[in-house]
């Protein structure tokens, strides 16, 4: 069956190549789920492993598999599989399990180890495949009358644990209402992570580099109820000072030194949470003495979060659901570009690397 690849550790090597379809049996007591494959997402992620930023191959193969945001349908289960079925629409998580004790426990995706293993990124074969099979672990539902944008899973789920982790960590405060929630960026990440902090009822504000004039992203984050800044126009001292110092600032820009721009503007008693991956090895000027003073006695937080487990793809949809439902037909206009079939997979980086495209997916084949 056809599969996209690349040679991890050499640019520019995306492919297509034959691989062999899965079997059920390779999963053990009988787990396994076999899915055929309707569509993926691809993201900055994609590219930077084309761009061999990152990313490393199965142990035995020179390749791997890219694609690791999936939807599809299932085909067969395991006599112990009982919350899917032949015909149920699923997603499917990324990260596998090491040998730490989060691991052990179901917590992979906030695994102590340095070596973690993800589909489609790293030491594991992605999606972008006509058919895979898993484990019944990593296979999440996905409501059938939700399938245009059940690409949207797996970023969905990266929002709902980044926004779970702030409320998290801010327990250590006994008491924490944010009012004030500010996005970084108008990706898919941000624009979700949008969404679901305007269902929290905060006041939101989504900061991008473009202007809002003719911009989809802002016309997106405006009928999520949010406001759109552009900081073509604005810094972030002018947008703190006519909106408020942000309580908890989601950083989705792909951009490190936003990140410790950020650093500035935070509240006190405030939460940053960083979800950008970022490659290279830009160096930043800051501020060191002042953050550390002002965070020191300002109690502030700042933590990494990325990917999400079986729970977090379950918070996600349900926040697909609640919004598609809050503001209807604005969750789809997040798809903006859909390539038809694998081979059109030449498509994929020049959209990739053009900032204004939005979200880009691969139609692999029909329900």
């Amino acid at each position: 069956m056809k599969a996209i690849a690349v040679h991890p550790g050499k640019a520019h090597t995306m492919h297509m190549r034959d691989i062999e379809k899965p079997e059920l049996a390779s999963i053990p007591h009988g787990r396994g789920v076999l899915v055929k494959v309707l569509q993926v997402g691809v993201d900055a992620t994609d590219l930077e492993i084309s761009e061999a930023q990152y990313g490393a191959s199965p142990q035995g193969d020179d390749f791997l598999v890219i694609g690791h945001e999936v939807f599809g349908i299932v085909e067969e289960v395991g006599d112990k599989v009982d919350h899917v079925k032949p015909g149920d629409f699923v997603a499917c998580t990324v990260r596998r399990p090491g040998k730490s004790i989060y691991d052990t426990i179901g917590r992979s995706d906030i695994t102590s180890e340095e070596t973690y293993y993800e589909r489609g990124i790293n030491l594991r074969h992605g999606f972008m495949t006509e058919y895979f099979v898993d484990d019944a672990e990593f296979i999440v539902k996905f409501p059938g009358q939700l399938k245009e944008i059940g690409v949207l899973a797996e970023p969905a789920s990266v929002c709902a644990k980044a926004i779970e982790q702030a409320y998290a960590a801010q327990q250590r405060l006994q008491v924490w209402e944010p009012k004030t929630a500010w996005v970084m960026g108008a990706g898919q990440i941000g624009l979700l992570a949008t969404m679901m902090l305007k269902l929290r009822r905060l006041n939101v504000c989504t900061i991008a580099r473009s202007p809002a004039a003719g911009n989809l992203k802002a016309e997106i984050t405006e009928a999520f109820g949010a406001h759109y800044v552009s900081t073509k126009n604005s810094s972030l001292e002018d947008v703190a000072k006519e909106y408020g110092r942000p309580d908890l600032i989601i950083e989705a820009t792909g951009n490190s030194m936003i990140a410790f721009q950020c650093m500035n503007v935070l509240n006190l008693n405030g939460a940053l949470v960083l979800t950008s991956v970022t490659g290279g090895s830009r160096q930043t000027e800051i501020e060191s003495d002042k953050i550390n003073l002002e965070w020191v006695l300002g109690n502030k937080l700042m933590l990494g979060s990325v990917n999400g487990n079986f729970r977090h793809f379950q918070e996600g949809i349900a926040a697909l659901a609640l919004g598609s439902a809050m503001y209807p037909d604005t969750i789809e206009k997040l798809l903006t570009h859909p390539i038809d079939g694998m081979d059109n997979y030449k498509q994929l980086l020049p959209l990739l690397a053009d900032s204004s495209v939005l979200k880009v997916f691969v139609n692999i084949a029909t329900a």
